[in-house]
């Protein structure tokens, strides 16, 4: 039996080495949400989550009352640790609608009182950061 893939994320190119392994060679034929959870010590759990059908960005404030729940659940079961979020989808380039999937995730981490690491984005050619000051504030419903 070998040992779960569990790197040491302490910085954001630590993280965004971890999602290149996990998510390369590119090419996507959908869009998903993909939800990893890093210990306090640092280490990746070795499951992640995915959500799928996730073209369209979440708009009201109660998706993103929810959303943050549930983040508030699963950091009781380890305070402390943080979460990353990364959006993979067809095509080329950032758009509209990956920056409003990283504002949701960014506020749903703030109302959940959680630490969120830099949300990545991963399409056909490249996988980049979004981090929160190029995505800006959340208007929400």
């Amino acid at each position: 039996m070998t040992d779960p893939y569990r790197p040491t994320v302490r910085t954001q190119a630590d993280l965004e080495k971890v999602w290149r392994h996990l998510m390369e060679p590119l090419g996507f034929g959908g869009w998903s949400v993909w939800m990893m959870r890093i210990d306090s010590d640092g280490r990746t759990v070795p499951q992640i989550l995915e959500i799928t059908e996730a073209e369209d960005a979440p708009t009201t404030a109660e998706e993103t009352r929810s959303f943050a729940e549930l983040l508030r659940d699963l950091d009781a079961a380890e305070a402390g640790c943080s979460f990353a979020f990364l959006r993979s989808r067809p095509g080329r380039g950032i758009d509209g609608e990956d920056r409003d999937w990283a504002r949701f995730l960014y506020d749903a981490g703030r109302a959940a009182g959680v630490r969120l690491e830099v949300v990545h984005l991963a399409h056909d050619l490249d996988l980049v950061p979004l981090p929160l000051d190029e995505v800006g504030v959340r208007r929400t419903a």
